[in-house]
């Protein structure tokens, strides 16, 4: 938690609840102990996805499928949404809950190693949703900067580690250290990357919040003239 546990439950007390099918899913989650986005999190994807009405959604991270559930009840009819996922377990599990909601034609799920399958995607996207290992945003910002349209979002969830993050490195477990290295490394990069406007939330477990604000080539160009 990296906020205070009675002001979250505050304002989760406010919240309203979610369809049907996502609460039946969500509930199976919890019971699996499957993890997904955290209630505070939903809210604020529901209203970043109402703001950008993205009509192209790329989310690298699929588990069982919720979060991506929950982006088509918030994007414009004919959105359509690609989500990645590697875990062999969680695929057909997700696929089901696709099938549940009646969701086959508008999200396609493509199985295999993010950091590959990125590079077979043709862009732009007009949000990207990053929720997969920490460990590994930092080696998917390359492809993600690709594939992002120019004014498109870019959303990192559970960039805070549980609070982990601002501690030395020291502090962490060792097993966690280069979790800890990468993720600073990637919030350094989104912070100061010309192609980039980023702010750091701390919601959740901390969400990053990006606009593309120019396309990397231009920046480049710009660089060596």
């Amino acid at each position: 938690m990296i906020v205070d546990e009675r002001i979250v439950t505050f304002i989760n007390s406010l919240d309203t609840k979610n369809s049907e099918i996502l609460e039946t899913i969500e509930k199976e989650a919890i019971a699996s102990c499957v993890p997904i986005i955290r209630r505070e999190m939903q809210s604020f994807l529901k209203v970043l996805l109402m703001i950008q009405k993205p009509v192209r959604v790329l989310e690298v991270g699929t588990a069982i499928g919720f979060s991506a559930l929950l982006m088509s009840e918030y994007v414009p009819e004919e959105c359509r949404i690609t989500t990645i996922e590697n875990y062999e377990k969680r695929i057909p599990i997700a696929r089901e809950n696709f099938r549940r909601a009646g969701k086959e034609k508008q999200i396609t799920l493509i199985e295999g190693d993010a950091a590959e399958v990125m590079k077979t995607l043709e862009g732009p996207y007009d949000f990207i949703f990053m929720d997969a290992a920490k460990g590994q945003y930092i080696h998917y910002l390359p492809q993600a900067l690709r594939l992002l349209n120019e004014g498109g979002v870019l959303v990192s969830d559970n960039v805070m580690q549980d609070g982990d993050v601002i501690e030395s490195r020291f502090a962490v477990e060792r097993r966690n250290r280069t979790i800890h290295a990468r993720m600073r490394e990637y919030l350094y990069e989104l912070k100061h990357n010309d192609a980039l406007t980023t702010s750091v939330i701390p919601i959740g477990d901390g969400v990053a919040v990006s606009v593309k604000t120019k396309n990397r080539e231009d920046t480049n160009d710009e660089q060596t003239s």
